[in-house]
């Protein structure tokens, strides 16, 4: 399948991104990785690929630079998805821009900045919660060293196949590093969902190169990039 790879932002993409374009080629994928979004405005441009996959995170980040959507790319993803076109959407990916709610209609929600958190990057399991789920194909319970992402905006519709579960308790957070409540549970790892004729996969783990080279998830991430591409319900 022809895969276009979106790439930059405030995260560890210079690790992450190159691991991610060598599995998926590996898999037989031709793939196109850059960080320039322009593409996504180009309707004849996008009608050529199969699928798109986000390991991006597109806001203003003090310090970090503008990564934000045009409104024209905006838009340009927005129909190639509801038009039949396949997304995967890789871990702070979700993160919406305040110049684009809409977004998360798209995604189902995700990472909202000043208000979603997680605990200190670390070892935990992954529960598949759904084995029959397309996502799940081939995956057991299996750990890996990630982020365990806590206080999303989730929408109605998402279908959760694989779940983490953290303890109750406080950690540095912020700003200022203040010690921050964040409760105990079980969490949503991964969903599908519809979004017009579009076929949307979120995944919320892949927060660097390490979190990549876990084999469970570049099978989950080939999982998706499988399933949006067959135009299924979701």
């Amino acid at each position: 399948m022809k895969l276009l790879v979106l790439s930059g932002g405030r995260h560890p993409y210079e690790e992450s991104t190159p691991i991610l374009e060598t599995f998926l080629k590996g898999a037989g994928h031709d793939v196109t990785v850059t960080e320039d979004a322009s593409p996504l405005a180009d309707r004849s441009a996008m009608g050529g690929y199969d699928a798109v996959v986000f390991n991006t995170r597109r806001e203003n980040v003090p310090h970090f630079g503008d990564w934000t959507l045009s409104a024209a790319e905006m838009e340009g993803l927005r129909e190639y998805i509801s038009g039949g076109g396949g997304f995967v959407c890789i871990h702070i990916a979700t993160c919406v821009a305040a110049a684009w709610p809409e977004y998360h209609d798209i995604t189902g929600g995700g990472w909202i900045s000043g208000t979603s958190y997680h605990p200190p990057y670390g070892e935990f399991t992954v529960n598949v919660s759904q084995a029959g789920h397309p996502g799940a194909d081939g995956i057991a319970d299996f750990s890996t060293n990630d982020e365990l992402y806590m206080n999303l905006a989730i929408k109605d519709g998402n279908n959760v196949f694989i779940t983490g579960t953290a303890e109750d308790g406080a950690w540095p957070w912020g700003p200022d590093r203040s010690p921050t409540h964040m409760p105990g549970g079980t969490y949503p790892l991964g969903w599908t969902r519809q979004y017009g004729e579009g076929n949307v996969y979120v995944l919320l783990l892949g927060h660097d190169g390490r979190s990549f080279e876990t084999p469970e998830f570049q099978k989950l991430v080939l999982n998706g990039v499988d399933w949006v591409a067959a135009k299924v319900a979701a």
